[in-house]
Order: structure tokens, then C-alpha cells, then sequence
């Protein structure tokens, strides 16, 4: 029985832990969500906007850096594909596409009193003593990102009232906001969602 379980410690502490192998495109997520009961194939046209939104816990700009204009240029490329024809804004088109890079900001804590407790002050040699921590606590941030891509029904604002979003894509994970992943982070997108086809 000593045997077998020697055997076993020894395989599991070969094990590699998989989070620490991972590439950066392994790291990216890609997630769509659609409005069912919209018919994708009615809409002819689509005009997107020319600069991307920048939502953050704190302000709210628009911009066109590098990397903002490559995700632009990459929706139109499958939205071409798709066989949707671009124009202005001023032309009446059948769907708006809004473009947002989004960062979310969390601040956590972290109690020291509870955290050193894990490590008993035998471990450097001074059994009996205890650890004295001058403060309590400590505050850590944590910045988040990810692009998002709407689509929006403006064929049918004037007769419903309002503005539908019918089709939303994410992308996030390690190099998202980088201009040479812009165009396979929007086509992981698209791949996805096989019903973004207008009829010929």
C-alpha cells in the first residue's frame, strides 16, 4: 500500500500546472450573444462608427489609436464578407456598429493579520514568538480589458421606438489591444456567429 502511494505523490508532483504553460492566444476569450428572433438577412446595410469608446470606472473619451482603427477595419473586412454593404450614417443605414474598448478596475483587500497566520514563525527559527504587524491591511487594484463590438437595429428604430441591440461581441484575454491581433480577434467573432449574412 506504501508503494502505490508513493507512486501517486510522485506523478502528481509531476504534474505541470496548465495556467503556467498557456500562450497568449490560448488566453483570449471570445464570446457573442444575439437577439433570436432577429433575421439577419433582412438588413442590407451598416455604417460604424469612425472612433472607439473608451468606458472606464472613471471617464468615458472617444479615440482612434492604432489599435482602434485595426478592429474597425476588421469589422468591415467580415462585414463585407458577409455581404453587407457599408455606408454613412447619413444614408439610413440598416444596423449601427459601436466599437468600445472597456476597463474595469476592482480594488480588493487584503488582511495581514489573517494572511501571516498561515506561516508559523518556527519556520525562521523562533518558536513562541508571533508576528507584529505595524498596519492592518493592504490594498491592492486589479485593471481588467476587453473590446466589445454592438450591432444595433436601425432599420426598425422609427417604427418600434427605439434602439435594439441585436448582436454583441467580446474579446478579451493576454494582446487583445494590440493592432496585429485585431483582425483574428474579430474573426474568432464572426466564425461564431455564421447567421451574419444578408441575402443575395
Amino acid at each position: 500500500m506504501a508503494g502505490i502511494i508513493g507512486i501517486t505523490l510522485f506523478a502528481a508532483s509531476c504534474t505541470k500546472e496548465p495556467l503556467n504553460h498557456i500562450t497568449p492566444e490560448e488566453s483570449r476569450i471570445y464570446i457573442t450573444d444575439y437577439d433570436s428572433s432577429v433575421n439577419f438577412s433582412s438588413f442590407k446595410t451598416y455604417s460604424i462608427s469612425d472612433s472607439v469608446a473608451v468606458i472606464s470606472n472613471s471617464a468615458n473619451p472617444k479615440e482612434r489609436s492604432a489599435t482602434d482603427e485595426a478592429y474597425i477595419n476588421a469589422v468591415k473586412k467580415y462585414m463585407a464578407a458577409g455581404g453587407y454593404q457599408l455606408v454613412s450614417k447619413d444614408q439610413s443605414p440598416d444596423i449601427g456598429i459601436n466599437v468600445s474598448r472597456i476597463y474595469s478596475t476592482s480594488t480588493g483587500i487584503v488582511s495581514y493579520n489573517n494572511y501571516y497566520n498561515y506561516w508559523d514563525p518556527f519556520y525562521w527559527g523562533y518558536s513562541g514568538y508571533s508576528y507584529y504587524v505595524p498596519y492592518s491591511y493592504g490594498v491592492y487594484q486589479v485593471t481588467e480589458g476587453l473590446v466589445s463590438i454592438d450591432m444595433f437595429d436601425l432599420k426598425d428604430a422609427a417604427s418600434s421606438g427605439k434602439i435594439n441591440l441585436i448582436w454583441n461581441g467580446l474579446v478579451r484575454g493576454e494582446g487583445i489591444f494590440s493592432t496585429v491581433n485585431a483582425d483574428a480577434g474579430v474573426q474568432a467573432l464572426f466564425s461564431q456567429s455564421p447567421y451574419l449574412q444578408t441575402a443575395q
